[in-house]
């Protein structure tokens, strides 16, 4: 039996719905409000929404942006959900809008039994047709990668298919982004869905290597060719031949080497630095920049020609924060890859910490929400992440705040204590992993002696080991 969700304002809109949907389908009502405490209790497939039902605030007006604003955190929780919204007749804008922001379809007041009844069977078959096509494109991955292809965004998803379009050729790619996207991840990707795939796939961080070492480093360097060469080195281009070799922050490449490349793009030529013999490579190039090549190439920063060359099949991979339909998936991943080689098991994450990561700016993107959740698995006691594992102002700036649980059947004397003892250890751990476990100065910071704080951190299970490597 599928399970649909309603929120809706009118009683003869319920009524619509309810005969519509029949008694094939499991129906729950609720507010705008409740919405949130629906979707953490029960898994619902399908979400209707009325936009009458919805609070005539500022933040709620109907464009695309605030329509992810509304939708964003009901795929955090139910990251398959299929919404369906339903607008007035004088609303079609605010009807296309989200379906540009992820709604599924629209419809239109007033509505009869027949038009729920279609949309739904329409909206079903359209999950099976996806099912297939999903299934198809795994097909195409290896087994252990599958996972890491999950995303429920649209522009990921283009992304991977170009993968897939690219990865058996031998064709150069350019991966763009910001810092933290996951080009290296994608760049191996390539490698591993190609036909070199048993052969080399040699990474190289260009901007990481001194400019009068780079040359030596691609390119490998004769016997005496500068002071220090006391042997021949091979370069990398030599060792990667039939292989892949990646270049990250390739704009960062000297003018010489530059050319060099150039050769290798177009000859699959190259010479050694301090060597006549013209040797040959058979290498295919994935290079990747955080850097706008183009605008660098009219600044006289990168030559043309090798742009041209690098960029004959571009991908540019979406930040963190225009795909956040995908941290949960991403969060899960994380534990997962951390429970298999740490010594505690946390499976799940508190309601407040998903709505949090949801909100965040993710500047780091991938990279820096890979640092947060194992800064907070190591301060974990339980088995769920919970709010109190990370830093107070990650909720602050959101307007959140880490929630103490008050049980009212309790006397008042029973919930003081309790209180003082959650925000006590929420204290103290963030304390500890502010200063690295080091006793002294998180005791002279919190005020107390360090034989107290040595018997609080008995109290609430703290060693100070566990917060040394906290980032």
């Amino acid at each position: 039996m599928r399970e649909f969700l309603i929120v809706c304002k009118a009683n003869d809109l319920k009524k619509v719905i309810r005969d519509g949907l029949g008694n094939s389908a499991n129906q729950k009502w609720a507010t705008f409000d409740g919405l949130t405490a629906c979707l953490e209790a029960e898994p619902y497939e399908y979400l209707f929404i009325e936009l009458a039902a919805i609070p005539a605030t500022e933040k709620h007006s109907f464009c695309k942006e605030n329509f992810r604003a509304i939708f964003d955190p009901i795929w955090q929780l139910r990251p398959s959900i299929k919404i369906i919204v339903i607008i007035s007749s004088d609303q079609i804008q605010a009807g296309i809008a989200a379906v540009k922001a992820g709604a599924v379809s629209y419809l239109k007041l007033p509505l009869s039994q027949e038009e729920i009844r279609f949309i739904t069977r329409d909206v079903y078959e359209g999950q099976i047709l996806e099912s297939e096509l999903d299934y198809l494109r795994e097909q195409f991955w290896e087994a252990d990668v599958r996972e890491i292809v999950r995303t429920r965004c649209a522009s990921m998803k283009k992304v991977y298919d170009l993968v897939q379009s690219v990865a058996p050729t031998r064709t150069a790619v350019l991966l763009t982004g910001e810092t933290g996207t996951g080009k290296s991840l994608l760049a191996k990707l390539i490698h591993r869905h190609s036909n070199r795939r048993d052969a080399q796939f040699i990474s190289v961080h260009c901007g990481a290597i001194p400019d009068t070492l780079l040359e030596s480093e691609l390119f490998g360097h004769e016997k005496g060719a500068f002071t220090g060469a006391i042997r021949r080195k091979m370069g990398k281009f030599e060792i990667a031949n039939g292989g892949t070799i990646f270049l990250d922050e390739v704009g960062t490449l000297t003018p010489a080497a530059q050319v060099k490349l150039l050769m290798i793009l177009q000859e699959g030529l190259f010479e050694r630095v301090g060597g006549e013999a013209t040797l040959k490579t058979d290498v295919r190039v994935v290079a990747a920049t955080n850097a706008d090549l183009k605008q660098m190439t009219e600044d006289g920063l990168f030559r043309k020609d090798l742009f041209y060359r690098l960029n004959v099949f571009p991908i540019d991979l979406p930040p963190l924060r225009e795909r956040i339909q995908d941290i949960p998936h991403l969060v899960e991943s994380f534990l997962k890859k951390m429970c298999d080689f740490g010594s505690k098991t946390i499976q799940h994450v508190h309601p407040t910490v998903i709505k949090a990561l949801g909100m965040y700016n993710w500047s780091g993107n991938i990279r820096e929400l890979e640092n947060l959740i194992e800064r907070a698995y190591i301060l974990e006691q339980s088995d769920t992440l919970t709010p109190e594992s990370f830093p107070a102002d990650f909720f602050e700036e959101e307007g959140l705040t880490a929630e103490v649980s008050i049980d009212t059947s309790h006397a008042l004397s029973q919930v003081r204590a309790e209180g003082i003892e959650e925000i006590e250890r929420h204290y103290l751990k963030d304390l500890l992993a502010r200063h690295k476990g080091r006793i002294n100065r998180s005791a002279e910071e919190a005020g107390i002696t360090t034989r107290q704080l040595h018997k609080l951190m008995k109290k609430y299970g703290y060693r100070k080991e566990a917060f040394k490597s906290g980032h």
